[in-house]
């Protein structure tokens, strides 16, 4: 998809809807704002929104994957968002996302499917970083990096030497 022709998602166009004044409402915040333990969390990316990156002192202008994902802990679900710039220069995120995912193997190229990733599921790091300005004070929830699964316990019952 060319970079002047790229759309918004269907969750996304959904999200900001405009409201009337005589607008049925429901929705009551049911994944309001918790500050997490800092530590690793499973997590399901429950969307992702394609967004033109215009480019900063730090970062070019470039394609950004914004991720809506749900970080599950006992108590619930908690939504982070998480941003992924698709530039050369944090194409190592891009694979520790994948990987988590399940969707690249580590060591191998991968072409990146973002049909995929909506409902894709993995693990993460959980650290908090500190408000600016007026939220100084603050702290918040920040995706430090996504984890690799862990390989599957090997369940063979073969014993060297016995048949």
């Amino acid at each position: 998809m060319a970079f002047e022709n790229m759309g918004k998602d269907v969750a996304f166009e959904e999200e900001n809807q405009a409201l009337e004044w005589d607008s049925t409402i429901e929705n009551e915040g049911g994944n309001s704002f918790r500050l997490l333990p800092e530590g690793e969390y499973p997590f399901t990316v429950e969307n992702f929104e394609r967004v033109k990156f215009p480019g900063s002192e730090k970062m070019p202008p470039c394609w950004e994957a914004d991720l809506n994902i749900s970080v599950h802990d006992k108590e619930g679900d908690v939504e982070i968002r998480d941003r992924l710039f698709l530039t050369k220069k944090t194409e190592w995120k891009l694979s520790q996302f994948f990987i988590s995912i399940g969707l690249k193997k580590p060591g191998e190229p991968l072409k990146m499917n973002w049909n995929q990733v909506p409902g894709a599921r993995g693990r993460l790091v959980i650290k908090h970083r500190k408000g600016t300005g007026q939220y100084a004070d603050k702290e918040y929830n920040q995706i430090d990096k996504y984890v690799e699964p862990a390989a599957p316990a090997i369940t063979s019952k073969y014993t060297a030497g016995k048949f």
